[in-house]
């Protein structure tokens, strides 16, 4: 049995991160327990509800982009909840990017490091597309990748499955959509955003997804060739 994606031919391998490279539904427990006790020394329940509604805006402007979408995802959350755009920026920043990094080792997926590891070793680009700031993320998962790019990056300015900094990616590591492949855990993000730049996709995902490959862990055949081809060619 051989492995689906045609490593020979993947020159560069683009990851994104929450919900990819981590259990984000983990991380996402332990910050709502934070949240819940910021709330009861409070005793106001506003700042769980203002990201609530922050993360539902950023997933309708990914679902219908639009221009100087970091400003308009302030903008909108801040109205419905009667406050300034720079104190919903504020709460985003606090509770979505920094106070999450130290929890952040705890909920790597396993393997992880070591797929990344035995990509660079063959010699392949490891790169990263996040919709959100990334650098400070890697960093706190222990894993390195070059280059990072974001959404929220000025020269990129688009979220999934906008393929724009996919598309800035490849032009920075000279290397061809047909060689390149993108690992996330959203067909509708990811998945989208590789096949409208051209590129593989594969995509993780406890169920199969019609018309995409997929896998569970990091440790699942597709990605033997790369950390141990011995084990593919004998059959295990």
């Amino acid at each position: 049995m051989t492995s689906p994606i045609p490593w020979d031919d993947i020159d560069l391998v683009v990851f994104d991160v929450d919900g990819t490279l981590y259990d984000q539904r983990r991380l996402r427990l332990a910050m709502l327990g934070l949240l819940l006790a910021d709330a009861l020394r409070a005793r106001i329940l506003s700042t769980l509800r203002t990201l609530r509604t922050f993360r539902r805006v950023r997933e309708s402007l990914g679902d219908a982009p639009a221009e100087g979408f970091m400003q308009e995802q302030y903008a909108r959350t801040a109205l419905r909840h009667g406050m300034r755009a720079e104190d919903v920026e504020r709460l985003a920043s606090e509770w979505l990017e920094r106070k999450p990094l130290p929890m952040l080792a705890a909920c790597r997926y396993p393997h992880v490091d070591a797929l990344f590891a035995a990509l660079q070793r063959s010699g392949r680009q490891v790169a990263v597309f996040s919709d959100y700031p990334a650098s400070a993320t890697l960093e706190a998962l222990g894993l390195k990748a070059d280059p990072v790019v974001c959404a929220t990056d000025p020269h990129i300015g688009r979220l999934k499955p906008d393929p724009a900094g996919l598309l800035a990616i490849m032009r920075a590591c000279g290397a061809s959509p047909q060689r390149t492949l993108m690992v996330g855990d959203r067909a509708d993000r990811d998945g989208a955003a590789a096949r409208r730049a051209g590129a593989h996709a594969l995509i993780r995902s406890a169920r199969p997804i019609p018309g995409h490959l997929t896998f569970r862990s990091f440790d699942e055949l597709v990605f033997r060739p790369v950390m141990d081809p011995r084990s593919v060619l004998a059959g295990n």
